[in-house]
């Protein structure tokens, strides 16, 4: 297994990955909410612009319809000038003054306007004060010239308005060089961590009034879909446990298949030394079976004469022990162990461990050990059978656990250290048990023997064998103050 894979399965990786995760689902929902927002401030400023602007196109229609209809006539009596009346038609106008020929504009600045006016073609702004909300307006004509003085505050179509007005967040202004006109007043934040700021800017669609629109949306922190956001990480929670959960099943029957592995291969390894042995101890009495049959039919062929129903029966019993002879036989070719020399190769001695390490690990947080290895930095590369490695380094270090119970929890300990010596690469398993009786240190190895009540007896005998045939040696010693010590010893493969 790699240390990747294995990094993600830390408990730290798990984190992350949920972090991460969480956090860009919940980044993904903030700017999905804040492009929403923006769209909506987006079109509901531009509608309070149309409307602004279609209301100040509407004050140069006005002052247009008036030098195009009024009659040209200098009366003063009200009556005679309809334009008066005005408004009660337009609230936002506030007073209309005439210029006839002979005649000059009460207010000075009129002058002013009105010449601009003629020279433009078109409506002038004569005054204005802005931030009060009013200004005037002028037409020059013939034989009349008009002028409004407009009221901004009656002027803006509430009734159409997209917004509303006093608890909108959006704040609305018109403003000309240094004069501002609060339209809607919004809410506002100060501060670098007030929120995030949407704006809009644009000019009247009248060129008699040159003023700008100006539009500003604070989105804050609490406008930001928390609910939805704390759902994402409640869903990602939820997933990233059941695939936790998924994952340490697979892990732990892939760990489960690799020690039924290791305990097949184990079971057929002393499988093939019963066999053996069986074979070995049957073969001769039967040698010796079908020497005396084959004699006594070679008897039984003198005088006196010979006794068909023996010779038969004899004839049966050697062909029987022939029989016997060659069953034991391929019993034992079937079962044998094969030679593993010629089946070695460069193997990574710390990986065999890593390996091992990690099936064995339920069993070690059962006993509550935590195996201390002690490795070179540099690789060492051992000629074996991986098989019968790990084979051998589970043995190892099982029975190192095993003894280990009969240890306090709090004096367990069991190291691990691998290292590379004279043409051998070396690999002991040492722990703090109760050790090994000095009178049975030398019978360690032997077949069926074994200190654990209902062990087998073949462990330790079957690593030796299987060490002796990769060309190594397996040795064991007691440690002080207590515990045991075992080392494998394989010859280095060449670099």
């Amino acid at each position: 297994m790699s240390n990747a894979w294995k990094a993600i399965q830390s408990r730290g990786g798990w984190l992350l990955a949920w972090a991460v995760l969480a956090a860009l689902g919940s980044v993904a929902l903030a700017r999905q909410e804040l492009a929403r927002q923006r769209e909506d401030f987006e079109a509901n400023a531009r509608i309070a612009h149309r409307l602004l602007s279609q209301r100040a196109v509407q004050q140069d229609a006005v002052l247009a319809t008036l030098a195009l209809l009024q009659p040209a006539s200098s009366s003063s009596d009200p009556g005679a000038q309809p334009e008066k009346r005005l408004s009660s038609v337009y609230p936002q106008i506030l007073d209309v003054q005439r210029r006839a020929p002979d005649q000059a504009w009460a207010q000075p600045f009129l002058t002013d306007a009105e010449a601009s006016s003629r020279k433009a073609g078109r409506v002038a702004l004569a005054s204005s004060h802005l931030d009060q909300g009013r200004y005037w307006l002028v037409l020059g004509a013939d034989p009349i010239s008009y002028a409004l003085q407009i009221d901004l505050g009656t002027m803006l179509p509430w009734t159409e308005w997209p917004m509303e007005r006093d608890t909108s967040p959006v704040r609305v202004t018109l403003e000309q060089e240094h004069q501002i006109y609060e339209v809607q007043p919004g809410h506002i934040g100060s501060g670098a961590f007030s929120g995030w700021r949407f704006e809009f800017h644009k000019h009247l669609a009248s060129d008699s009034q040159p003023f700008d629109v100006f539009a500003l949306r604070q989105v804050g922190w609490g406008e930001l879909p928390w609910g939805w956001m704390l759902g994402w990480t409640a869903a990602v929670t939820v997933l990233l446990l059941a695939l936790q959960n998924a994952m340490r099943q697979r892990v732990e029957r892939k760990r489960a298949e690799e020690l039924l592995r290791l305990g097949q291969v184990a079971r057929l390894n002393t499988l093939g030394e019963l066999a053996a042995g069986m074979a070995h101890e049957l073969n001769q009495p039967l040698t010796a079976v079908l020497a005396n049959t084959q004699a006594a039919s070679r008897l039984l062929n003198d005088d006196p004469p010979e006794l068909d129903t023996v010779r038969s029966a004899m004839a049966q019993a050697i062909e029987q022990a022939r029989r016997a002879a060659s069953v034991v036989g391929r019993l034992r070719r079937a079962v044998e162990r094969p030679d593993l020399s010629g089946q070695l190769q460069p193997v990574k001695l710390q990986d065999a461990v890593r390996e091992v390490l990690y099936l064995l690990e339920p069993e070690c947080t059962r006993r509550g050990v935590t195996p201390q290895v002690q490795s070179p930095a540099a690789d060492v590369h051992v000629l074996a059978d991986r098989v019968a490695l790990e084979q051998i380094a589970h043995n190892l270090l099982m029975n190192a656990l095993q003894a280990l119970e009969q240890t306090p929890a709090s004096e367990r300990t069991l190291s691990v250290t691998i290292a590379a010596t004279e043409g051998q690469g070396t690999l002991s398993v040492q722990d703090s048990g109760p050790g090994i009786p000095a009178d049975v240190l030398p019978r360690i190895f032997e077949p069926f023997f074994s200190t654990r009540s209902g062990g087998l007896g073949l462990g330790l005998n079957l690593c030796e064998s299987l060490a002796g045939n990769m060309g190594g040696t397996l040795l064991a010693s007691n440690v002080s103050p207590h515990g045991a010590a075992l080392q494998l010893s394989l010859p280095l493969a060449k670099p």
